[in-house]
């Protein structure tokens, strides 16, 4: 099967085919093998990349800034203080002005209906950085890292600790399930995965020999599992609420008895940071030697620039 995804924006992994996140890490492997290799090429050459940022970034800004600075290209930072983003000038006409001035837009904030309407008008490839809903340029790094580990992706079984509603969850979710993975949601009831979602990953999943699934019980959850991952009890936005996740989220944090709770020497630890070292997860399982936090990092640069290189080449 021939995948072309030329001018297309990603703004979830809902809106692509197995076949066509299958070319996405397959892109990503090679453009890894050049890095390591330090060879430079210029394939964005004399192109512009929006990337607007209404939350804060680390590893986003970093892989995006990189990625497309490293290919020859030119990446301008827009803040909101920058630029009338839906102030004095609507988001539909921000979008057109960037839609005639750049080839890429990426977009890192809080509704998804921005992202969704810089994609409708700007007439450009349109990156989701991050929105409160969902995070595939993060889900995407995930899987390459998943597989750069057991060397396949099909049936590996990911469980997810803690807050399995927020955008990282949500993103990881939709992953497994186009993939073909067992994805588990382990979590307290009042955090369980949206339920249109959590029904569509679910009809994927029968269609990909994959499953999906939900419980708050952790022998059930764990039992083999390949994967464990987690990320902070409260998300960007959401401070306020710390003390009420605390309260609810404890039992799920991931530390020294839970993964030995899988039977499996063999699994991995995964967070998409930053990280609350002694809260979601001990200081002893991120920094010890199931965790592989710092190459899930670093393949956010080689997704991103993967997904780059597909869509404007």
């Amino acid at each position: 099967m021939s995948v072309n995804l030329k001018g297309r924006s990603l703004l979830t992994l809902l809106d692509f085919s197995p076949e066509e996140i299958r070319y996405l890490l397959d892109i990503s492997e090679q453009v890894k093998m050049e890095s390591r290799s330090r060879l430079r090429t210029e394939r964005f050459k004399g192109m512009t990349l929006a990337m607007i940022f209404e939350k804060r970034s680390t590893r986003t800004r970093l892989a995006f800034e990189t990625a497309f600075a490293e290919e020859g290209g030119h990446p301008v930072f827009l803040s909101p203080n920058d630029i009338h983003l839906g102030a004095k000038e609507s988001l539909e006409d921000t979008a057109r002005v960037l839609g005639r001035m750049v080839d890429a837009i990426m977009f890192r904030g809080y509704k998804q209906e921005t992202v969704e309407k810089l994609a409708e008008y700007s007439g450009v490839p349109v990156y989701n950085g991050l929105t409160d809903e969902f995070h595939p340029t993060q889900a995407l790094a995930d899987l390459m890292t998943i597989e750069e580990n057991f060397g396949r992706l099909k049936g590996v079984k990911v469980v997810f600790m803690g807050d399995t509603r927020n955008n990282v969850a949500t993103s990881l979710m939709i992953a497994c399930a186009k993939m073909g993975m067992n994805f588990v949601a382990c979590g307290p009831e009042e955090l369980k995965p949206r339920s249109d979602i959590f029904e569509k990953c679910q009809e994927i999943a029968k269609e990909t020999d994959g499953s999906i699934s939900f419980t708050s019980n952790l022998e059930e959850a764990l039992a083999s599992a390949d994967v464990i991952y987690t990320d902070v009890w409260a998300s960007m936005g959401e401070e306020d609420k710390e003390k009420e996740r605390m309260a609810l989220l404890k039992p799920y944090q991931v530390n020294e008895r839970v993964m030995e709770m899988t039977g499996k020497s063999e699994t991995i630890f995964m967070h998409c940071l930053p990280a609350v070292k002694g809260q979601e997860v001990t200081y002893e399982v991120i920094e010890g030697k199931q965790s592989r936090v710092w190459d899930e990092a670093e393949n956010r640069k080689h997704t991103i620039k993967a997904v780059m290189i597909a869509t404007l080449l």
